[in-house]
């Protein structure tokens, strides 16, 4: 292993982009530090929120949102908002993809230009989920008397305040959205994933910590079983991750090839290759999504709840008590059937996107027993739908291990932080490799 780091770190072009990517992580989490403009007194209800108990349902959305903010919503910083609004436009756009025949062929037909549309426009729908997002977490913050209802009234004499802090929330999201197009561009790896990803990372200390001392109260003996519990669920839990998201089934494929038999050329054996089909073609974006899906409604819900409109108000209230609490079964279903349906979209939107089956026919190639065409397309779609069956089902199954097993009453593990993490690393070892192999061969020429 250490041979291998150290002829990484000898090849100039790979050491830069590592460094690079690692000082553009550096900076995100100077700015996660930096918090957005508040009061003396609003700085201390803030600190006094997460210091108590408070509302249970309040503070598991908090507890939420302060994971996968990387810890910024305890400072309100002005990256407390993370990277999720552009996710979530990201989902919009896909979805708007698949029904909107020009955003379809934009993608599809449009080379590197129409990628590049495709991802402005996205850059353009997330700011006003943005602003969104950043109103509703300051409604959050009225509800828990942090804020005073005049920090979010626009019509207030105060509204260049409340349009600093939206503005502010804002700006933090479309910066960290181009650090993440900065590090896929010329750094290593997915830019959006590796800043979840540091996120997350720099809040497993604590939540290890915070684990550790819930579970030890409780008594010495207890105490030391639920942490073995706990070690060995997780073990388990990524070595199982780590097969997911390798496991493969290879579907052969022959190429005809052509030899010179006097003047004429006939043809010879044919070549056979594979084409790899992932048992889990989608990684871990099924996860990202699903969680940023399950947090707008919660969010607006929360501003929502307190509306005079009585039919509305009860609408939130009920978003409020069953989507966003993780203690009840309905929160987990829902975020089953999401990560399931999510895995699916994008497993099928990368299908359609590759087009195998008509390069293959173009390529004069072909799968053994089916004729080049349809019957190929649908004998390859088949094997799709049943390797994403498995794949959607054991990572939703993944997603809520931690409402299936508990100890005391204590979740084990947040699943989602682990398979993230473990996701990223795969993809960014992947990439690795095939830089490593891509010099390798150069070195040859």
């Amino acid at each position: 292993m250490w041979n291998r780091i150290r002829s990484i770190w000898t090849v100039k072009d790979l050491r830069n982009k590592i460094l690079f990517t690692l000082c553009m992580l550096l900076v995100y989490r100077v700015l996660a530090s930096i918090s957005v403009p508040l009061t003396a007194v609003q700085q201390l209800r803030l600190t006094q929120l997460f210091a108590s108990n408070g509302d249970n349902g309040l503070g598991q959305l908090l507890g939420l949102l302060d994971a996968f903010s990387g810890g910024s919503l305890q400072t309100f910083s002005i990256a407390s908002l993370g990277v999720y609004p552009y996710i979530t436009a990201t989902i919009v756009m896909q979805l708007l993809g698949q029904i909107i025949p020009a955003l379809r062929d934009m993608q599809k037909e449009g080379g590197e230009e129409g990628r590049r549309k495709f991802s402005q426009i996205t850059r353009l729908v997330a700011v006003p989920l943005a602003l969104l997002q950043a109103f509703s977490q300051l409604a959050i913050f009225v509800n828990a008397h942090v804020l005073d209802a005049s920090d979010i009234n626009l019509l207030s004499p105060n509204w260049l305040n409340v349009l600093t802090l939206l503005l502010t929330l804002t700006a933090g999201t479309m910066i960290l959205v181009w650090f993440g197009e900065l590090i896929t561009e010329y750094g290593l790896g997915n830019g959006t994933s590796l800043i979840i990803f540091a996120g997350i990372v720099s809040t497993l200390p604590g939540w290890i910590k915070q684990f550790i001392v819930t579970i030890t109260a409780a008594g010495n003996t207890s105490g030391i079983v639920s942490i073995v519990i706990f070690s060995v669920v997780g073990i388990l839990m990524m070595v199982g991750m780590v097969y997911l998201y390798q496991g493969q089934r290879r579907i052969a494929v022959k190429y005809p090839t052509k030899r010179q038999v006097g003047r004429g050329m006939v043809i010879g054996s044919s070549q056979t290759t594979y084409i790899p089909m992932q048992v889990n073609s989608a990684g871990m974006v099924p996860l990202i999504f699903a969680n940023s899906l399950l947090l707008l409604p919660t969010l607006v819900s929360r501003y929502l709840s307190t509306s005079t409109i009585t039919w509305l108000a009860g609408g939130a209230q009920w978003v409020v008590t069953y989507l966003a609490n993780t203690t009840l079964w309905s929160y987990w279903l829902a975020y089953f059937v999401l990560v399931v349906g999510f895995t699916y979209m994008y497993a099928y939107m990368q299908w359609e996107q590759q087009n195998i089956p008509e390069t293959l026919q173009k390529q004069g190639a072909y799968v053994s027993s089916y004729r080049p065409g349809e019957p190929t397309r649908r004998y390859l779609l088949t094997i799709l739908s049943r390797l994403t069956l498995v794949g959607a089902l054991c990572l939703g199954l993944a997603a809520v291990l931690p409402f299936l097993v508990q100890v005391g009453g204590v979740q084990l593990l947040s699943t989602t932080k682990v398979l993230i993490t473990v996701g990223v690393v795969l993809d960014t070892m992947r990439q690795f490799d095939a830089q490593m192999v891509m010099r390798n061969y150069a070195g040859f020429l």
